[in-house]
């Protein structure tokens, strides 16, 4: 019985010891810890978190990071950017910022299905340390509009309705890995690849110009973004640098596996930093 029991506790040990929500790395594949990654991203002037949009693991993550650069950019000095909301909802969010009352900003405009759970924490505590929460992507229909009959659609729309986006033209690099792999996904699709490139590419550049725009106040930046988004420093990090060259970028990507102990090479260099989450972690949507 003595023996059954000691085998007990040393084989529930080990699995215990597997059972690993995620792991952090470097660009490189070293694994770091949650605050030495910290006291790296928090030297830059801004820094993109690139997340499972149904991941608690990232989103548990974002608020941590956010708790972390707070002790570093007291209150208004940071701004906290979101890929969740588009320009046109920026009035929306400002009411909130003041009023606090999600009934209303769930009644005023149209938000994701798991805002509530995933992005309202961040979003209050940016608010209650007096951070400077704003709206950043392009309005989803113009995207949808690139992608049904491309960049001149936009030609043939009124003025005012031209600020919901990036100003045009906005520069485009399709030579970009992550925009190679839409042109080929879209063609797999029997849709125009270029523009399934160009629906994503005025996305980044709306979100990279948004960004600008606090980097020319002098406020330091964290923006929380679909992982595609800044993958291999490319999409808004890109465009950053075509709007605001010589800024300090940090960022930070999640990716999915079966064993969190070691990154993947596939995964090397992807961001600053790497978080592994175990790919049998629950969603939350």
């Amino acid at each position: 019985m003595k023996y059954f029991l000691i085998c007990l506790l040393l084989c529930s040990g080990a699995y215990a010891q597997e059972l690993e929500a995620f792991r952090i790395f470097d660009s490189r594949g070293k694994e770091v810890s949650f605050g030495k990654m910290m006291a790296r991203v928090s030297q830059n002037q801004v820094v993109l978190f690139g997340e499972f949009h149904d991941n608690p693991i990232s989103h548990w993550l974002e608020w941590n990071v956010l708790m972390e650069l707070n002790k570093k950019v007291q209150g208004p000095k940071l701004a906290v950017g979101f890929e969740m909301f588009e320009l046109h909802q920026e009035k929306a969010l400002n009411d909130y910022i003041v009023n606090k009352s999600y009934r209303v900003l769930k009644d005023s405009t149209e938000l994701w299905t798991n805002f509530k759970t995933d992005y309202k924490p961040v979003l209050d505590s940016a608010i209650s340390r007096g951070n400077i929460p704003f709206a950043a992507n392009v309005t989803r229909k113009y995207a949808s509009l690139v992608f049904k009959k491309g960049l001149s659609a936009l030609d043939s729309l009124p003025e005012d309705e031209k600020k919901w986006m990036a100003p045009l033209p906005f520069p485009f690099d399709s030579t970009l890995t992550q925009y190679v792999e839409l042109i080929r996904m879209g063609k797999e699709m029997h849709a125009s690849g270029i523009n399934f490139a160009y629906a994503q590419a005025i996305k980044d550049a709306t979100m990279g110009y948004s960004i600008m725009q606090h980097l020319k106040k002098g406020e330091m930046v964290y923006f929380l973004n679909g992982a595609f988004h800044s993958d291999f420093h490319q999409g808004i990090m890109w465009y950053i640098g075509q709007y605001a060259p010589g800024t300090k970028v940090g960022t930070i990507t999640t990716v999915s596996q079966k064993d969190v102990r070691k990154l993947q090479k596939e995964h090397l260099n992807r961001a600053d930093f790497i978080v592994v989450v175990n790919e049998t972690m629950l969603s939350t949507h």
